[in-house]
């Protein structure tokens, strides 16, 4: 491998996506956007919603939609394991419009048999509220996506 590139792996539990030498790729973190470039201080980090860029020639060249999992990098490689991956020109802002609505009319409610319920029915409302606010995170950063790539 040349020492300007980085190897990049990106991996779901269906298959491996990309599987590429890179200038750069930028992950979303969980704690923000990192990049990584050849030489990187070796790292692990979960990754958020987000978008996966990877550059050639100092440009984006392919952008990569991943739901959430676990980036490691080295010094030579950056290898994620995604939950989900998806090229951001296959979302459908309609469809995620209507779900993001949908899902924000349905917090409140729960929300408030949370705060009334007890206990194994209100531990079953926590897990439902869990799960709706993560799809309207995942929604929201789907509809982000969009936008970036609509620049």
């Amino acid at each position: 491998m040349m020492a300007d590139r980085v190897q990049f792996e990106l991996v779901t539990p269906e298959r491996l996506i990309v599987s590429a030498e890179v200038e750069m790729v930028v992950v979303p973190g969980s704690e923000g956007n990192f990049g990584v470039l050849p030489g990187h201080s070796p790292l692990i980090s979960t990754i958020r919603p987000g978008t996966i860029d990877i550059y050639e020639g100092h440009a984006i060249t392919e952008r990569i939609f991943v739901v959430g999992g676990i980036a490691e990098v080295t010094p030579e490689r950056c290898t994620v394991l995604a939950d989900e991956a998806i090229p951001p020109e296959a979302l459908d802002r309609g469809a995620l419009d209507q779900e993001l609505t949908n899902v924000e009319g349905n917090l409140p409610s729960l929300r408030e048999q949370v705060s009334r319920a007890q206990g194994t029915e209100r531990e079953r409302l926590l897990t439902e509220l869990r799960r709706l606010e993560r799809q309207q995170t995942v929604a929201r950063a789907k509809l982000q996506a969009l936008a970036e790539i609509a620049r």
